[in-house]
């Protein structure tokens, strides 16, 4: 014969009154309201507002009856993927994403303390490539470059020397 697998709701009712407990105690042990309980018990999402609530009330309650966790969340699961209203997650705004959503979504993904490193260590090697390249430039030129071509004139000394004028096209 088959066995019918019981429901979520079940197996914590049934956990419950084997451990004889009513709802007021679990309520007071778990810090879940009553009426959550109740709806947990009647296998009823509709009060909850988005199915994180519905998951970690299980996990609370299926923990405090000492039942096996992850079979009961992965039934949850099952349930409410067979729901209308916790098939798939709630949208949080009902306006098409566009590229700057995924833009956002792929930089909060970035590991920032890589990406700070990497641009550190890219600023100072190119910093020290450029001083290495100021250095190996002024290292290697004329220091006299900057004079300009020399202009001879003739000059008058103390006994009538004058210094000779340079031949045109000698240089």
């Amino acid at each position: 014969m088959f066995r019918v697998m019981a429901t979520v709701a079940e197996q914590l009712r049934a956990g419950r009154e084997a451990m004889k407990l009513d709802i007021y105690q679990v309520a007071e042990i778990t810090k879940i309201r009553t009426d959550h309980i109740r709806a947990l018990e009647a296998g009823d999402y509709d009060p909850f507002v988005a199915p994180v609530y519905i998951r970690g009330f299980v996990r609370t309650y299926a923990g405090l009856l000492k039942l096996d966790q992850p079979r009961i969340m992965a039934d949850l699961n099952a349930e409410l993927a067979r729901t209308e209203k916790f098939a798939e997650p709630p949208s949080l705004t009902n306006q098409p994403k566009g590229w700057v959503d995924l833009f956002m979504l792929y930089l909060s993904r970035v590991d920032w303390r890589i990406v700070v490193g990497v641009v550190v260590v890219a600023v100072l090697g190119l910093l020290a490539m450029g001083g290495y390249r100021f250095w190996y430039s002024h290292r290697h030129s004329d220091p006299l470059r900057k004079l300009g071509s020399p202009i001879f004139q003739s000059r008058s000394v103390s006994s009538n020397e004058f210094l000779p004028l340079p031949a045109p096209g000698s240089r």
